[in-house]
């Protein structure tokens, strides 16, 4: 596929050709974004990101974004959206479910996921959302965003990962330091930082750092 050189390349994920068309159809009708690939379950979206990776090992071709269903045959979305958050954490993943369960929504933004809507909503939804997590902010429509303020509180939504790296944020250690522990590359570090603010809704570096200290135990 010819890729546009300003557009903001989007993967689908989900086990329906006919929802995957009417996604295509929809956001193809906005210039700044572009469906690069799409996948009806864990396997084909590995192997399409590992093709992108062998056509340009430095990542140029990868999806900014991936939407993400939450049901598919064999591995399901919440495990597809770690191993993405884990190996491709520049990709950004935006849920569309049917499910409305908190305990789905919670799941999702631990696994990595930076918004969450639900599949009734209206299409524009879809692209404000996208606006928004590629500009660097969590998005929740309104109808999830009231059940997640229900259901828990935003620390318990960092990922196993991202609390490894606030327990080293604590310590007093800076990127290089906490890359080399974790066995990480500094930009992964730094990725997972912007989404701990995010999470915790902190601006600062200060004011992470004063988090991190005082939820050491966490």
């Amino acid at each position: 596929m010819n890729h546009k050189p300003d557009a903001i390349r989007l993967l689908l994920i989900d086990d329906h050709p006919l929802v995957r068309d009417g996604l295509r159809l929809r956001l193809e009708t906005v210039p700044q974004l572009q469906v690069v690939g799409e996948a009806g379950n864990a396997a084909a979206a590995q192997a399409f990101l590992a093709a992108c990776l062998a056509e340009d090992p430095q990542g140029g071709t990868l999806p900014h974004l991936a939407l993400m269903d939450l049901n598919m045959p064999g591995v399901g979305g919440l495990e597809l959206t770690a191993l993405l958050h884990e190996r491709y954490p520049q990709i950004a993943v935006l849920v569309l479910s049917m499910h409305d369960n908190p305990e789905y929504m919670v799941q999702a933004v631990k696994a990595g996921a930076r918004g969450y809507l639900l599949k009734d909503e209206p299409a524009q939804e879809i692209v404000t959302a996208i606006g928004a997590v590629m500009a660097g902010r969590s998005y929740f429509s309104a109808a999830v965003a009231v059940r997640l303020s229900q259901a828990t509180a935003p620390a318990t939504m960092l990922t196993q990962r991202e609390r490894d790296v606030l327990r080293h944020i604590a310590s007093g250690e800076a990127n290089k330091q906490i890359a080399q522990a974790l066995g990480l590359s500094v930009r992964t570090v730094e990725t997972h930082r912007l989404n701990i603010k995010r999470k915790l809704g902190i601006d600062g570096q200060a004011e992470l750092i004063k988090y991190a200290v005082e939820n050491r135990g966490m």
